[in-house]
């Protein structure tokens, strides 16, 4: 067997890309550069790249509400008609490619409305644990670099989405029964954590219990936990003070920052997450909320269990 695929096992195994409404490109433009992503200008919208990667992570363009539109998982090639004839036995109904984008791929909804599609694509997913280690001390040397020579933020990849949801039971039932995510953790019916099929993150997709549909946060991977203080800081110093961090989580363990985006949302800065591979058969468990949220860091604001897109899905 391929140590990165399961053949006992049929579901996606990436996110592929996402598109979303924001009221101002301008805002985006100048947040999304600030938190390290390169920012282009494409087809009417911007598109999110990270640094010397030539994937589009995301699609922005302008609109009356910040509203999360739609969201792309990738499978491989061989099992696409595998997945269409599955998600088809499972009861749901797949749609027509809606006007405008690519043709290709499968068109469904999820439970609380969102559009989804699973296309062939390449593994965005790591295939292996990809941290570094920051610089320990040794006698008789600095560990830190100056300040000076502390390189930019560049966010290597999207780590994980985390989606409010209505329901997490019932889109937990969905994402694994349906497109063959896997359960990694949660905590009652207030959060969860899924993971891709063919290894990956602890989490591709999260979802947290909000009162409808939309983006939560979007995690992009940093190397080291000094690139997420230096994250902090950068965002902090151009403005965007609201968020929450330094900390470090329980269900992932990954050290975060959150920077609030215009909108209400957030981007993290994640930094040594768990990984999954493909051949460990995770056993995911039920934990109490006082072990299912961060390790240390500070008191959680109250914008991180606001929900951002009332006005787009009224």
């Amino acid at each position: 067997m391929n140590e990165h695929r399961r053949r006992d096992r049929l579901g996606i195994h990436s996110i592929g890309e996402f598109l979303m409404t924001v009221p101002s490109l301008d805002d985006a433009r100048r947040f999304y550069g600030t938190f390290g992503l390169d920012v282009s200008d494409e087809h009417g919208g911007l598109a999110l790249r990270t640094h010397g990667n030539d994937h589009v992570w995301g699609r922005l363009r302008a609109g009356p509400h910040k509203k999360f539109e739609q969201l792309t998982f990738h499978c491989f090639e061989d099992e696409l008609d595998a997945m269409r004839r599955h998600i088809e036995a499972q009861g749901v109904a797949l749609l027509p490619t809606p006007e405008g984008a690519p043709a290709g791929g499968l068109w469904l909804r999820s439970p609380d409305g969102m559009l989804l599609q699973v296309r062939a694509g390449a593994k965005t997913a790591p295939d292996a644990v990809t941290h570094q280690s920051s610089p320990l001390p040794l006698d008789g040397t600095r560990c830190a670099p100056y300040r000076r020579h502390a390189s930019l933020v560049q966010p290597q990849r999207l780590s994980h989405i985390a989606l409010t949801t209505s329901s997490v039971p019932a889109q937990m039932d969905f994402y694994t029964r349906v497109l063959g995510l896997r359960l990694s953790d949660h905590s009652g019916e207030g959060v969860a954590f899924l993971h891709g099929a063919h290894g990956s993150d602890h989490h591709l997709v999260a979802l947290a219990a909000s009162a409808g549909p939309g983006l939560h946060h979007l995690s992009w991977d940093v190397p080291t936990i000094d690139q997420v203080g230096l994250g902090a800081i950068t965002m902090q110093a151009a403005g965007y003070t609201d968020g929450w961090g330094v900390g470090r989580h329980v269900l992932g363990s990954n050290y975060f920052y959150y920077a609030q985006d215009p909108w209400g949302s957030f981007c993290e800065y994640s930094a040594t997450i768990d990984y999954i591979p493909a051949a460990v058969d995770w056993q995911g468990l039920d934990h109490p909320p006082e072990d299912s949220f961060y390790l240390w860091g500070p008191d959680v604001p109250p914008a991180m269990f606001a929900y951002s897109e009332a006005g787009a899905w009224a």
